[in-house]
C-alpha cells in the first residue's frame, strides 16, 4: 500500500499552506505562490519555511522542485538561506500595501482608574508562580493516561480527597470525597443548584446586602429572593418563614462585615430541619481573619442541611476558575445530572495541580503569607484614615479583603464621584442593597485593599482620603428612618496603637465580632 503524505513528510517540518495553481509547471506555480505570500504579508519577514524535503512531501512534488524554487527566491531576495538557520523570509522584504485599503483609526479607549480599590480581587502580583509551577509539573508527571480523556463531572478524585482533608482541618467542614462536586466558582454553583434540573427552587431568602450579580443569576433562573434584614448579630434568621432555602455569608457578611452570631447559626439550622429547607453557605474569604481565629463553617453543625460553597478566587486567583460544593448526600446525584456527563468547566490539569498544591502544604503557606500581607494593608488603611480623616469610621475589617467606610448621611454619591475624579475606583454601599428590602440604609464606601500593587498602595490611600467628605458634611438623610428600633451609633473605639506602631491617638479598626456593629448600617 502506498505511504500516506503524513508518514512520508519529514517529522521536523512545519505546515505551510500553498496553492499550486496558475499557468506553467509545478516549479513556476510554487515560486509564484511563495512570492505572492511574501508580497501580501501573509508570510512576515523572518518567518521560517519548512525544509524543502518536508514541503515536497506535503505538496506531492519532487524535492528538486522545491529546492530549485527556494534557490530562485533566495537569488531574487525574497528569501534568505543560512546553514543551521534554514530558509526564511528576508527581513528587508516588506509587503505591498494595497492602495484601496484605508487604514481604520482605532477607537479611543477610556483611561482606566489610576487606583483600583474595588472589592473582590486579591493581589494578583502575589500569585505563587514558582510553587504553582512545581505542583503543575508534579501533577503532569504523575497523571495517569485517563486524565487526558473525558473528565468526571464530580471532579478529579485527587482534588476531592485533598479538599476533604483541608476543609475539615481549616474550616471545620464535615464531608467525604463522594459529596464534593468541583465547579468553577460560586456563580457556577448557583447555576447548577438553581438552573434547569437544579435542587433549589424559590423563594430563597438572601441577606439585605449582598452581591447583585448573584441576585441577577437567581432571577434569571426564576428564583424569587426575599431580603433578610441585618443587625449587630448578622442576618435576622429569626424572620425566616416559608422560604425553601437561605443564602448566607456567615463567616464574614458580604459586604458589611461581621460573622453570624453563634445563636443565629444554631437557629438557622433548627429552621432548616423544621422546614425541610437548606442553608446555602458562601464561604468566599473564610481563611482571611486577622484579629482572632477564623470562624468555622456553619456546615459543620449539620452537613445534611447545608450546601457549602468555596473557591480559590480570593485565596489564589479568580483566573483559575476552581471552586467546590460540599453537598448533602441527597443532592449529589441531582447536581451531577445537572452538570452533565462531560466536565466542561474546570480544567482537569488545574484540578490536579491544586490537589498537589494543597497536599504539599503550599496552599497553607500561601494563605498564611497573604493573611499577613492583607492585615498590613488593612492597618495602613486604618492609619491613613486616622491621620487624614478621623471623622470617618472604618468597619468590617476583622476579616476579608475589603473594608466599609461609614459616611455622613447623604454623602455617599458625592463621595463616589469625588473618588472617580481623583482616579479611584470603588463602590458605594448602596450598590449592594437589595432593591426590595425595607431595612434602614446607611451611607458608606466599600473599599478593597487587596487589589492595588504594593508599590502603588500608598498613593491609592492618599487619593482615597482626598475624596472623602470633610467633617460636618452631613446632609439631610435621603431615606426615611425605619419604623423598627435601630441600635444607636457606637462610641468611638479606644485609642490604641495599631500593629506596626504609629502616632498616638490612632484608632483600632472596629472588630465586628466583638463590637457587634453591622458595618455601614446605622
Amino acid at each position: 500500500m502506498a505511504d500516506s503524505w503524513v508518514n512520508s513528510a519529514e517529522r521536523i517540518g512545519a505546515d505551510l499552506h500553498v496553492e499550486l495553481s496558475g499557468p506553467g509547471g509545478r516549479r513556476a506555480a510554487l515560486i509564484g505562490a511563495l512570492r505572492e505570500a511574501v508580497r501580501s504579508g501573509r508570510l512576515a519577514p523572518g518567518t521560517r519555511l519548512p525544509p524543502y524535503r518536508s514541503l515536497a512531501a506535503d505538496l506531492g512534488v519532487a524535492r528538486n522542485t522545491v529546492a530549485d524554487a527556494y534557490a530562485e527566491l533566495v537569488a531574487e531576495g525574497w528569501l534568505t538561506a543560512r546553514q543551521g538557520s534554514g530558509t526564511r523570509v528576508a527581513d528587508r522584504v516588506h509587503p505591498l500595501r494595497p492602495a484601496e485599503r484605508v487604514p481604520v483609526k482605532a477607537p479611543l479607549r477610556a483611561r482606566g482608574p489610576r487606583h483600583d480599590l474595588r472589592q473582590g480581587t486579591p493581589d494578583v502580583s502575589a500569585f505563587p508562580r514558582a510553587a504553582w509551577l512545581a505542583s503543575y509539573r508534579r501533577a503532569l508527571q504523575r497523571a495517569p493516561n485517563e486524565v487526558f480523556g473525558p473528565g468526571d463531572p464530580a471532579g478529579r478524585r485527587e482534588l476531592r480527597e485533598a479538599l476533604t482533608e483541608y476543609l475539615a482541618r481549616a474550616r471545620g467542614v464535615r464531608t467525604e470525597p463522594e459529596r464534593i462536586v468541583v465547579c468553577s466558582g460560586f456563580a457556577h454553583a448557583l447555576r447548577l443548584l438553581c438552573g434547569p434540573g437544579g435542587v433549589l427552587r424559590g423563594p430563597l431568602a438572601v441577606e439585605a446586602y449582598g452581591l447583585g450579580f448573584h441576585r441577577e443569576l437567581l432571577a434569571a433562573a426564576g428564583v424569587r429572593t426575599v431580603p433578610l434584614p441585618l443587625d449587630e448579630a448578622g442576618a435576622r434568621v429569626d424572620l425566616l418563614g416559608r422560604e425553601r432555602a437561605v443564602l448566607l455569608t456567615p463567616a464574614h457578611q458580604f459586604p458589611t462585615g461581621g460573622p453570624l452570631h453563634a445563636g443565629r447559626r444554631a437557629a438557622v439550622i433548627d429552621w432548616a430541619r423544621a422546614r425541610g429547607a437548606v442553608v446555602l453557605e458562601d464561604d468566599y474569604d473564610g481563611e482571611f481573619r486577622y484579629d482572632r481565629k477564623p470562624v468555622g463553617a456553619v456546615q459543620g453543625l449539620d452537613p445534611e442541611r447545608v450546601i457549602y460553597v468555596g473557591s480559590v478566587s480570593k485565596s489564589l486567583s479568580p483566573a483559575l476558575r476552581l471552586g467546590w460544593m460540599v453537598l448533602p448526600q441527597r443532592y449529589v446525584d441531582a447536581v451531577l445530572a445537572a452538570k452533565g456527563e462531560r466536565e466542561a468547566w474546570a480544567s482537569v490539569l488545574d484540578q490536579l495541580s491544586l490537589a498537589d498544591f494543597v497536599v504539599s502544604g503550599a496552599y497553607d503557606r500561601h494563605v498564611r503569607r497573604m493573611r499577613q500581607r492583607y492585615r498590613g494593608r488593612r492597618d495602613r488603611l486604618v492609619e491613613a484614615l486616622a491621620a487624614q480623616a478621623p471623622h470617618i469610621e472604618v468597619t468590617g475589617v476583622a476579616a476579608g479583603l475589603h473594608a466599609v467606610l461609614r459616611l455622613p448621611a447623604g454623602t455617599e454619591r458625592s463621595a463616589v464621584r469625588a473618588a472617580a475624579w481623583h482616579g479611584v475606583a470603588l463602590d458605594g454601599l448602596a450598590d449592594y442593597r437589595h432593591p426590595e428590602t425595607d431595612m434602614a440604609a446607611g451611607d458608606g464606601l466599600v473599599v478593597g485593599y487587596a487589589t492595588p500593587s504594593e508599590h502603588g498602595y500608598g498613593a491609592a490611600l492618599e487619593a482615597l482620603c482626598e475624596a472623602l467628605p470633610p467633617p460636618g458634611a452631613e446632609t439631610v438623610p435621603a431615606r426615611p428612618a425605619p419604623a423598627e428600633p435601630v441600635p444607636a451609633h457606637p462610641a468611638p473605639a479606644e485609642p490604641v496603637p495599631a500593629s506596626g506602631g504609629g502616632a498616638a491617638g490612632r484608632r483600632r479598626p472596629r472588630d465586628e465580632g466583638s463590637a457587634g456593629r453591622c458595618a455601614g448600617i446605622p
